[in-house]
């Protein structure tokens, strides 16, 4: 009896680090479950569907999500399925806009239809934003951990990598914004 208890222990342990989520987001995972629950406009038949299709569909999304998704997630900092996921969030000027996750970084649509991207250059290590046309380079990190930013106006600026070096930023862009004026 105390043997099989120690088992059965074992067991919920171990099952509780692979749904832990410690390691990856689990996202195949969680759109399966989000699937299953707006398959149809009623609740009851989709509770009695997940029922059938969750100890086959569920427990394959979770291990292929705990061994090869989330390892991947984990080692690259790239998530496998987050590509083509689109958000709506809400700006600190009161408009929606629509957050589309791309390869190497985000597509943003205002509501008027005006379309910027944030791009990430792995070998460069920098994001940059481009609109209309007109790109240019926002910040690079540095092997340092400072970051250097380009600011507006053509100058760069290097910083550290925490809420001092944020507040310079801010600071030196005020200062070429009212200099440009």
């Amino acid at each position: 009896m105390r043997k099989r208890s120690l088992q059965v222990a074992v067991l919920l342990l171990a099952g509780s680090f692979l749904c832990s989520s410690c390691i990856g987001s689990f996202s195949l995972f969680n759109k399966y479950e989000k699937w299953q629950c707006s398959m149809t406009n009623n609740k009851f038949v989709n509770g009695i569907v997940g029922l059938i299709l969750q100890p086959i569909v569920g427990s394959i999304c979770l291990t292929v999500d705990a061994i090869v998704l989330n390892t991947i997630e984990f080692w690259t900092g790239n998530q496998p399925l987050a590509a083509g996921q689109i958000k709506n969030v809400k700006g600190s000027d009161g408009l929606m806009y629509a957050v589309k996750t791309i390869k190497n970084g985000y597509e943003v649509t205002s509501e008027t239809g005006e379309i910027t991207y944030f791009k990430y250059n792995k070998k460069k290590d920098t994001w940059s934003v481009s609109q209309d046309g007109v790109s240019r380079d926002l910040f690079q990190f540095n092997d340092d951990g400072t970051i250097v930013a380009f600011l507006p106006s053509g100058n760069t600026l290097k910083v550290t990598n925490d809420y001092a070096g944020l507040k310079m930023v801010e600071e030196s862009m005020l200062t070429d914004y009212y200099a440009q004026r």
